[in-house]
């Protein structure tokens, strides 16, 4: 499973309460984090989100994130679903085909195409879109001081309503496995929402 959505969406506090309620229920969890997750990919992701990375190439963005992927895949992911284990994931290739391929301009199926080769195909079984206005996630992560600030924070109001643009067409594109939650609400509402995803696919998948 993956939390996916704009900056200050929620996705981390989510994806904290989504352990517990699923530890709850008697399900062995893990919870890791893209880009990141295992020593090399976290190396990775200092060199893409550091603000001295501003003038970097949009190809080589995705190109490092691909590579931050599958380090954290291949290391820390699969062993864990071979486990029988569940994963969930803050960020996963959705943030890839919203951000570099449709924000960014390269192409949802182009970045698609060299996610599948660093996953293998594998793709989350449950993906929680956190919809946020844009302009409300930004808000949020100034007034929260304890945060870090990225260097995807810091661009334009139009790059992250891009973002959300993307996030909205790769759902189009996933029905199956992509469940949207408003995540403009408080963070009980958005959670009781997003349970409601968790115990319906479980429903679903006899879990």
């Amino acid at each position: 499973m993956s939390a996916e959505g704009n900056e200050g969406a929620g996705k981390s506090t989510i994806v904290n309460m989504a352990v517990e309620y699923l530890a709850a229920k008697g399900l062995a969890v893990a919870v890791t984090r893209e880009p990141g997750g295992v020593a090399i990919a976290e190396r990775i992701r200092e060199v893409i989100l550091g603000p001295d990375s501003a003038g970097m190439d949009g190809r080589t963005e995705a190109l490092l994130y691909a590579a931050a992927r599958r380090q954290h895949f291949v290391e820390k992911i699969a062993p864990l679903l071979r486990a029988g284990t569940t994963v969930i994931c803050d960020r996963f290739i959705d943030s890839s085909l919203a951000y570099q391929g449709f924000a960014r301009g390269l192409g949802i199926e182009e970045i698609l195409r060299i996610n599948r080769f660093a996953t293998e195909d594998v793709f989350p079984d449950l993906t929680l879109f956190l919809d946020v206005d844009p302009e409300l996630g930004l808000r949020r992560i100034r007034e929260n001081g304890k945060r870090e600030i990225n260097r995807l924070d810091l661009e334009s109001l139009d790059f992250h309503r891009k973002v959300r643009e993307g996030y909205l067409e790769v759902a189009r594109r996933f029905p199956d496995r992509i469940v949207r939650i408003d995540a403009n609400a408080d963070i009980d509402a958005v959670f009781a929402e997003v349970s409601r995803a968790i115990d319906q696919f479980m429903e679903k998948m006899k879990i």
